[in-house]
């Protein structure tokens, strides 16, 4: 297995980020062929406990390979989900690769 993390730091406005992450991105997320899994968490506090996380929210998108997730994104719905969020979330989104490792 494989997914693609996408780590996004805090946003200006948080609840303009949360309505569109919901409303439209998630959505078009959702329409990549491939995908077998979402996962979006809000990131609430570090460990030990007492510091701001680094990051606001964390989206796990599975894939069954390297390769099927390098499809997805090149795939038109892949490419209009990227499109979506370069436009409300282009400064503040980190994107990593991971192999599932068990």
């Amino acid at each position: 297995m494989h997914k693609v993390v996408a780590l996004y730091k805090k946003p200006d406005d948080p609840a303009a980020f949360d309505a569109h992450y919901r409303e439209v991105h998630t959505p078009l997320a959702m329409k990549m062929p491939g995908l077998r899994k979402l996962e979006v968490a809000k990131c609430t506090g570090t460990i030990p406990p007492g510091g701001d996380p680094p990051y606001y929210q964390i989206a796990e998108m599975w894939f069954d390979s390297a390769e099927a997730a390098k499809a997805a994104f090149a795939s038109p719905e892949g490419r209009a989900a990227g499109k979506d969020v370069m436009s409300f979330a282009g400064k503040i989104i980190t994107l990593v690769n991971a192999e599932i490792q068990s």
